[in-house]
């Protein structure tokens, strides 16, 4: 792929493009061993090699994070009230990552970042039923007949009952329960909504999994790795449970 020499650097979080027009000018930019004519300059994405500060620069047109979204970050790219998951991406971001669906507030767990537009809404689709499990700690005590109401669909006050929900219970007391829940929606605040359906409250609640890839369990609270081969192919192939 030819594309501009000033594009391909920002595409890598070198800097704005602007910025790093003033690097090519410092001659601390170099194609092929050679100083560039200019930042209108193209190169080949997969012939060409690019350095700044003597450091090769791999271009990638895609990337893909999982990120371990702690409580108190909003999933977007830009908030005026709260910190954004992308203010986690500072050291190494480019300027068209996103977040891959959104996680509440007071929600943590997994989230994916990537540029991959495609990729992103063959994940959130409606229609592609792409599975999300969630760790919960619920209010109350959750029954057996609780799992045969989130089985059938609950009624959380829209126009169509929720699709089934698999709820398995992990432990459970009158005062308090510890719960997975894999769903195939993402609509919002379903998990607390589902939950409010049948008289209970969450209190504490992660997604684990998307698409058939966990958490990786190395990852705290604001950290995150890039996507491996193997989960990329599960999560770009990943189908109704």
């Amino acid at each position: 792929m030819q594309i501009r020499l000033d594009k391909y650097l920002a595409d890598m979080g070198i800097g704005t493009r602007s910025q790093v027009k003033q690097y090519i000018k410092k001659k601390q930019v170099q194609v092929n061993g050679a100083y560039p004519k200019g930042a209108e300059q193209k190169v080949d994405t997969e012939q060409d090699l690019v350095t700044y500060q003597g450091r090769q620069m791999v271009y990638a047109a895609y990337e893909y994070y999982m990120f371990y979204k702690p409580k108190g970050c909003v999933s977007a790219a830009t908030d005026s009230r709260h910190k954004t998951v992308l203010d986690y991406f500072q050291n190494q971001r480019r300027k068209d990552l996103f977040p891959v669906g959104r996680l509440d507030l007071d929600t943590e767990g997994m989230l994916l970042i990537t540029n991959d537009g495609e990729f992103a809404h063959n994940l959130l689709a409606p229609g592609k039923h792409v599975p999300k499990t969630y760790y919960a700690r619920i209010s109350g005590r959750v029954t057996e007949e609780d799992v045969v109401c989130f089985a059938k669909g609950l009624d959380i006050g829209e126009k169509k009952l929720t699709l089934p929900g698999e709820l398995k219970i992990l432990s459970g007391e009158e005062a308090f329960s510890e719960i997975e829940l894999t769903i195939m929606e993402g609509k919002f605040h379903q998990v607390k909504r589902m939950f409010e359906a049948v008289g209970k409250q969450v209190v504490y609640l992660k997604r684990i999994s998307m698409g058939g890839v966990k958490l990786d369990s190395s990852l705290k609270p604001g950290e995150y790795r890039t996507v491996t081969e193997e989960e990329l192919r599960v999560l770009k192939g990943c189908k109704r449970k």
